[in-house]
């Protein structure tokens, strides 16, 4: 992951296949000198692009969200308790927020983001859960619903990144619902959402410390953080290049000073953050605590556990790994 990967070369002809959409481009587009597929966006190339019809979970999921999973799952009475709370709260109230409120994408409405979508859903065996995209000057998405999920994509983020790193976020919420994460990350969200300031008066917050215990909250968002590892290596397994993971988290880091930013020495650093935390227990202790307030690990961390599993080898023998049918 140290050194950029060179662009494969395309061969010349009068067209090419995506290899992402499967989009067959008779007259490329040229962007900075780049050929990219005229639908979904994405560097047009020779190269394959491995598909994961059936996937299981359990092949990718970071160690850490597997413990933190059992351990909320081990609380008496959690799985009842937050199927109340979403019975209550309604599912619906999700897709009708964002229906009224945020851009619904579709084929014919922002088509690059929905052939990304599909890219994502086809590459990790997933069915295509509704997109959309609302304005907000955050740099972050996140997926909601338990049936019928939605992932939510902020304009501030689509704004920020390339159309590769865009697929590598779509990727990661699609991740979300291949891991089956969504009961219990539509409840984290809600729990964050309602522990602001401007909501804390709201009935809904009443209701969510009637139904959920405060082990049941502190548990869930626990268990929320260590989830994203294991998207992030579901991104991973889409976009099929570990620099494109880097890059986007060197962005979250360094917001719009990351075009200044030397992304060699990112990774130098992210793998120096990695060693401190292995090796220093006070270094792990104050990590630790800092991140229980947030609701996503810090970048430089999720960067150095995507280093650690591609340098294990698990990436690579997924990878190399022949299709099987599902368990």
């Amino acid at each position: 992951m140290a050194k950029e990967e060179p662009t494969p070369s395309i061969e010349s002809s009068d067209s090419i296949r995506c290899r992402y959409c499967g989009q067959r481009n008779q007259t490329r587009t040229v962007e900075n000198g780049e050929a990219r597929c005229g639908r979904c966006h994405l560097l047009l190339s020779d190269a394959p692009h491995k598909k994961f019809a059936h996937l299981d979970k359990n092949q990718y999921v970071h160690p850490a969200d597997s413990r933190a999973l059992a351990a909320l799952r081990a609380i008496p009475g959690i799985d009842s308790a937050l199927k109340k709370l979403l019975a209550v709260t309604g599912e619906s109230a999700i897709r009708v927020i964002f229906t009224a409120s945020a851009v619904k994408v579709t084929p014919k409405q922002c088509p690059d983001l929905y052939a990304k979508l599909q890219i994502a859903c086809t590459t990790l065996g997933v069915d295509m859960p509704e997109l959309f995209v609302q304005q907000s000057p955050i740099v972050n998405a996140f997926t909601g619903g338990v049936e019928r999920p939605v992932i939510v994509l902020y304009s501030q983020l689509l704004e920020r990144l390339t159309d590769e790193e865009v697929l590598a976020v779509v990727a990661h919420e699609v991740g979300h619902i291949h891991a089956e994460h969504v009961l219990y990350l539509t409840a984290a969200r809600l729990i964050e959402f309602l522990a602001t300031a401007a909501v804390l008066a709201s009935p809904l917050a009443y209701i969510v410390k009637e139904l959920l215990t405060l082990t049941m909250r502190a548990a869930l968002l626990a268990w929320a953080r260590r989830a994203e590892l294991s998207c992030d290596r579901a991104a991973l397994l889409v976009t099929q290049d570990a620099n494109v993971i880097g890059r986007t988290m060197m962005k979250m880091a360094g917001g719009t000073f990351a075009s200044k930013v030397d992304y060699e020495q990112f990774l130098v650093q992210a793998r120096d953050f990695q060693k401190t935390y292995d090796e220093k227990a006070l270094d792990r202790f104050w990590a630790d605590v800092v991140t229980a307030g947030l609701s996503h690990p810090f970048p430089v961390w999720r960067v150095s556990e995507i280093l650690k599993w591609v340098e294990s080898g698990e990436y690579k023998a997924l990878m190399n790994a022949p299709e099987t049918a599902a368990a």
